[in-house]
């Protein structure tokens, strides 16, 4: 079923704050709110730079200049058939992103899948990065189980018909029940149905489903990189946060960033709908 009216509308609004974006391999479209230093911030699955609509503002109002760009396959970013949709294949088309930003050098939030890729920009250009903020997220790749209502996606025709099946309202009574604590529009929750499926129906998300590089020798070098970065790190996460537990991922960036604690907000998954001032401000303390 297309989206309804409200839908649509909210889909076309968000377009229009942004402007296109090319880059080799797949063009896109950039968000950028504010001035000042730049904190570039990175989606995951199955959302796209909309998830960051709330936090852009709330950076540009601490003096930040907030920017987000939908990775290929997702949102409003073109959807190639021959792209490497992989953690590393997405993390050498970030730099490419960056490059046609013209940014030299930038503070990183990530967030879900995100985190794997922004950590391969991290191991590819470390010395771009100027501070690094991660919100519910991966780190430990190797052993990573896919949530219980993400792994069908990873299946070969499983996949494929539970994709077709997956209605705005059906998403977004499950992102209520995992995803969000506080109460935000019904519209803006089914809104990420139409922009995952978006063109091609969802093909090149499944491609990036199934692209998880959970492998030792991914983990090695991301990890790696991160012990030995120059800049200053924090792990903020959505407590209540069911799929990647504060407990049990959050545990795992503390360790992998040499951290005391773990910045804890309200929120579940989707802390950036639950907690986007909150969010800002925590960046903005680590980049002053």
């Amino acid at each position: 079923m297309s989206p309804g009216a409200d839908v649509a509308a909210i889909i076309d609004g968000w377009a229009a704050r942004g402007r296109p974006l090319a880059v080799p391999g797949a063009s896109t479209v950039v968000w950028e709110e504010g001035d000042g230093a730049p904190v570039v911030c990175l989606h995951g699955v199955p959302t796209s730079s909309f998830l960051y609509r709330k936090v852009l503002p709330e950076l540009a109002t601490r003096g930040l200049r907030g920017i987000a760009f939908d990775l290929p396959g997702l949102g409003l970013a073109q959807r190639p058939q021959r792209f490497d949709y992989r953690w590393s294949g997405l993390g050498a088309w970030t730099l490419a992103a960056l490059d046609a930003l013209g940014l030299d050098r930038f503070h990183l939030v990530v967030h879900d899948i995100g985190g794997p890729v922004g950590f391969d920009v991290v191991s590819r250009a470390p010395d771009r990065v100027a501070s690094l903020t991660v919100l519910n997220s991966i780190v430990r790749a190797a052993t990573f189980k896919r949530p219980w209502a993400m792994e069908p996606f990873a299946r070969r025709g499983i996949g494929e018909a539970y994709l077709r099946t997956l209605h705005p309202v059906a998403l977004e009574r499950l992102i209520r029940l995992q995803g969000v604590a506080t109460t935000v529009p019904a519209a803006e929750l089914q809104a990420y149905v139409p922009l995952l499926k978006r063109g091609d129906g969802g093909r090149a998300f499944l491609r990036i489903m199934r692209g998880f590089e959970r492998t030792e020798a991914f983990e090695s070098r991301v990890l790696g990189a991160l012990t030995r970065r120059a800049f200053p790190a924090q792990a903020v996460w959505g407590e209540q946060d069911p799929w990647l537990r504060v407990d049990v991922q959050g545990e795992h960036a503390r360790q992998a960033l040499g951290l005391d604690e773990i910045v804890r907000l309200p929120g579940k998954h989707f802390v950036q709908e639950d907690a986007p001032a909150e969010i800002a401000e925590q960046v903005r303390r680590l980049v002053a």
